[in-house]
């Protein structure tokens, strides 16, 4: 209609600064925090979403008196809202740090302080949308396709700005959206609301030129390395992929496990850092001092064993252990990176070295298990990055999906090795044992899956502080073996595991307080595993395709035993996990109290209310399932977790919008409602288990041709669920009209919700169970449409 037309292009331009806000925080939040606190800015943006329905439920009257002037007003709001959050979420009130959440309630009370400051922006342009959306709801299906096609467009548009501006200035340079669709919506008899477009333009000017410093948490790596004496970062780039900066300080030394036989010191003055997070020194290609101090750690154990012609290193980094690959004069080194960012610093620093030996070095810019699947070529040598961190990494990377080290991931690798081949994986010790425990399970079941008994092929040695695993793709011979006990005596190493192995020699020269780790080694490595992994504290089974989050060792039955064990140092192991969780109960009580409670004042009137409740509360719980899955699946298959997030919400989105916007020109009565319920459930229920073979197979593809891929697979299934809701809400206010609140506040309660749940379902039962609920989400409303159909009868 063409009276719609501008409120249509305000609505998409207002959802598409709302999905790209969201995205903006989830990155602030990554650099600011960690990684794990993205689930929270989806529960805490449908928050917005759900309050604003319950606010228009109950100020309906007023707000529509005076819709022409309110209306533009909510979005400039938005837009200030935007623009400014970064900066008061950067004061000394609301600034919380996670490792500090546990000591006392300050820190707890911050974070909810938080999570309100954050949902004020959602909240005014949820307002605005409602107000369209009741406004123009004659013609619903139309308005809820620019909704949603808006918000696809954002979710895609906002990569573009992850390149263009630096983080502190992503919020306000997505501001000015919700500030022009404002704009567009004044007319000549409302000339008073260019004041406070002009307020809007001004705060987004502000913060666009001064923008606030980003304080990382004082656990950040960057800020323990920013503490030495005369540290300066002297390279910041941003790309999708996250902050690159680069630290330098005269104090900086790197020497992961170095032996206490080295006799120089480690040559290191610079440091590379992805999102605060330590990635690495930063290396000079023709640095033989490097070479020398890594000569002198447990990662020097593949070439001791045997010349290593070629050598693969994946998720490179910064490049430090391709330094070994030169010393040791590798013929064909292989480098393969995903960050666009640290790409573009090897490749200069590959540039400067201009010699002979960085000739050798192919770099590949890709993601690590793309390349292992269109790869061909087979290596000597296979390398991972370190695995953990320095004294632990307290569980901060427990919702994190890392494929690199599950068992179809070591399996890929292995079809990648020479006859004489291996692979070859350094961890962190940590205490109570975790990491290198699971890494042991994994190797061994990665073996056992290729037919091999694990402990001829594993080699294992311990320095004081790192432990390194190498298997072997045929069994280690008996003069490998010996210059691996050599290399010991002489770096005062211990080896945890060689064939024929002596007790006496394990713990040499790096006595432990008990012998107990060795025994764990022993059990995880043999046919006593899961046994072992059943009774142990710490969740250690390997990591998995379906269970990625390898580094997730909280075990809920374990809870009592661990707090009696280690009191209020509990949480610090795996605190990760436990936000997760705080974030289910804090967002589940938010919920309650800003959607739900607030409806308490109209009353909770007619005759429909379990059909609401079913019906509804199944659509919210069923969409959010698949939309949280999705980008988890699709972190492996796009190599980065905010191509996924991008992808699967850009494409959930327009394609919901298109069910929409047909669900508006097609009468929509019981039988096709039971036929799109039983299509989406079916759907669902075959992607939860082709899925993943599906996205096996097509990896090797290039970018365009997977997200055209991907829009395909996903296009019918989104269609149907974009359906539903509309159609549900359309059905409900001819039958009930008092429901209609009641619907949106128990979709918006569910919805946020799900989104910790969901992470909560994949952690705990994988991605498949994911799936499998989400259908019998959907199967909620299939039974309130079958239903209804007896109850009319």
């Amino acid at each position: 209609m063409p009276s719609n037309r501008q409120p249509a292009i305000s609505l998409a331009l207002l959802s598409a600064a709302i999905i790209a806000f969201q995205l903006v925080l989830m990155r602030l939040l990554s650099i600011v925090q960690w990684y794990h606190f993205a689930y929270m800015l989806i529960s805490v943006a449908l928050l917005g979403f759900g309050a604003a329905g319950s606010c228009l439920s109950i100020f309906r009257t007023r707000l529509f008196r005076h819709f022409d002037s309110a209306l533009p007003l909510l979005m400039f709001l938005c837009s200030i809202a935007m623009a400014a959050v970064a900066a008061v979420w950067q004061h000394p009130a609301f600034r919380f740090d996670s490792y500090l959440v546990f000591t006392g309630s300050v820190y707890a009370v911050k974070l909810v302080l938080t999570y309100l400051l954050f949902f004020t922006p959602f909240f005014f342009g949820a307002l605005a949308i409602g107000m369209i959306f009741t406004h123009y709801a004659g013609s619903i299906g139309s308005i809820y396709f620019a909704n949603l096609l808006g918000s696809g467009i954002g979710g895609i548009f906002v990569l573009a700005l992850f390149f263009l501006f630096m983080p502190e200035r992503l919020p306000a340079s997505v501001a000015v959206f919700p500030a022009l669709a404002g704009g567009l919506l004044i007319t000549e008899k409302q000339k008073w609301l260019y004041i406070p477009a002009l307020i809007s333009a001004a705060v987004t000017a502000f913060f666009l030129i001064n923008p606030p410093t980003l304080q990382p948490s004082q656990y950040k790596d960057i800020s323990k390395a920013l503490l030495l004496p005369d540290a300066k970062i002297e390279l910041a780039q941003c790309s999708p992929h996250g902050l690159l900066q680069s630290v330098s300080s005269p104090a900086l030394r790197y020497g992961p496990g170095l032996s206490l036989r080295a006799a120089k010191a480690p040559p290191i003055e610079r440091a590379v850092f992805i999102n605060g997070d330590w990635l690495g020194p930063q290396i000079d290609f023709a640095n033989e001092g490097l070479a020398y101090m890594l000569e002198h750690t447990t990662m020097a154990l593949p070439f001791i064993m045997r010349q290593r012609d070629r050598a693969l290193f994946l998720n490179a980094g910064t490049g430090t252990q391709v330094i070994q690959a030169l010393y040791h004069e590798s013929k064909e080194i292989t480098m393969v990176e995903s960050n666009d960012a640290v790409v573009k610093l090897l490749r200069k620093q590959l540039q400067q070295a201009d010699s002979p030996d960085s000739r050798r070095i192919r770099l590949h810019h890709t993601e690590s298990r793309n390349f292992l699947m269109k790869d061909k070529s087979v290596y000597d040598l296979i390398t991972l990055p370190m695995v953990g961190a320095f004294g632990g990494a307290g569980g901060i990377h427990a919702a994190m999906e890392q494929y690199l080290l599950t068992v179809e991931g070591f399996c890929q690798m292995w079809e990648r090795l020479s006859d004489e081949g291996v692979i070859s994986v350094t961890c962190w010790m940590d205490y109570p044992p975790r990491n290198p425990l699971k890494l042991a399970a994994t190797l061994s079941e990665a073996l056992e899956a290729k037919g091999r008994h694990p402990l001829p092929h594993l080699a294992v040695v311990r320095s004081w502080s790192t432990i390194t695993f190498v298997i072997k793709k045929t069994p280690l011979q008996q003069d490998e073996i010996e210059k691996l006990r050599a290399f010991c005596d002489s770096m005062h190493f211990d080896p945890a595991l060689l064939p024929g192995i002596r007790e006496e020699e394990r713990t040499r020269y790096n006595q432990l307080q008990d012998n107990s780790f060795l025994e764990y080694l022993d059990a995880v490595s043999s046919s006593e595993r899961e046994a072992f992994c059943r009774q142990y504290d710490f969740n250690i089974r390997p990591a998995t395709d379906n269970k990625p989050y390898f580094s997730q060792f909280l075990r809920w039955k374990s809870l009592r035993k661990l707090n009696e064990v280690f009191s209020s140092r509990l949480p610090f192991f795996e605190i990760g996990y436990l936000i997760v969780i705080i974030t289910l109960l804090q967002t589940a009580m938010m919920a309650f109290v800003l959607i739900i409670l607030p409806l308490f004042m109209l009353g909770w009137r007619g005759g429909r209310k379990s059909w609401s409740l079913f019906y509804f509360g199944g659509i919210g719980m069923g969409y959010m399932f698949v939309e949280m899955v999705l980008i988890q699946r699709l972190t492996l298959y796009f190599g980065n977790p905010v191509y996924a997030a991008a992808a699967s919400i850009s494409a959930m989105l327009v394609f919901s919008g298109i069910g929409s916007y047909l669900s508006g020109r097609i009468a929509m009565h019981r039988s096709r409602m039971l036929m799109i319920f039983t299509v989406i459930i079916l759907l669902l229920a075959v992607y939860a288990f082709s899925l993943t073979s599906i996205l096996q197979t097509t990896i090797a593809l290039p970018l365009a041709v997977k997200v055209l891929l991907i829009s395909g697979l996903l296009a019918p299934l989104a269609v149907c669920m974009g359906v539903p809701f509309p159609a549900g809400l359309s059905l409900l206010a001819k039958r009930s009209e008092s429901q209609v609140p009641w619907a949106w506040g128990i979709n918006g309660c569910l919805s946020v919700v799900s989104t910790a749940l969901a992470t909560i379902v994949a952690v705990e039962w994988g991605f498949v169970w994911v799936m499998l609920v989400a259908a019998a989400g959907y199967g909620m409303p299939l039974l309130t449409v079958i239903n209804s159909g007896k109850s009319d009868r």
